[in-house]
C-alpha cells in the first residue's frame, strides 16, 4: 500500500508520519482492496475560524475497492488525524462486513442426493 502525505501550511514532524503510516497499514486488516493512501494536512491561518478547528485532515484511499474518504478538523494535527482515522476504519469496517457470506452451508446441512 502506497502511503502518500501532504502538509499544506505546516510543518509535519517525522512522529506524525510515522504514526500516519503504521495507523493507515493497519486497515489492511479488513481485506478491501486498496492500492494507495493520500493524507492531506492543512493548517488554517484564519482566526475567525477559531483555534479548536485550525487543522484539517482529508484521507482519500484509492485502488480496485470501494472509494472512502474522511474529513476531520481539531485543534491539533494529531487530533484531526486520529478523528479522520477512526471514520475512515469505520467505513472500510462496514463494507468488510457488507462482503462477508452469513448463510454459509456446512457439509452437514447440505443433503445429498
Amino acid at each position: 500500500m502506497e502511503i502518500t502525505i501532504h502538509a499544506r501550511g505546516v510543518n509535519l514532524g517525522e512522529d506524525f508520519s510515522q504514526i500516519a503510516k503504521e495507523r493507515i497499514e493497519r486497515l489492511s486488516r479488513f481485506h478491501v482492496p486498496i492500492e494507495r493512501v493520500v493524507v492531506e494536512v492543512i493548517h488554517e491561518n484564519n482566526p475567525h475560524h477559531g483555534k479548536n478547528s485550525s487543522h484539517h485532515v482529508t484521507i482519500t484511499s484509492h485502488g480496485a475497492g470501494p472509494l472512502v474518504r474522511a474529513q476531520a478538523s481539531a485543534f491539533n494535527d494529531l487530533a484531526a488525524f486520529d478523528e479522520a482515522a477512526e471514520t475512515i476504519e469505520f467505513q472500510l469496517r462496514k463494507k468488510h462486513e457488507r462482503s462477508k457470506q452469513i448463510n454459509r452451508d456446512t457439509l452437514r446441512k447440505r443433503k445429498t442426493i
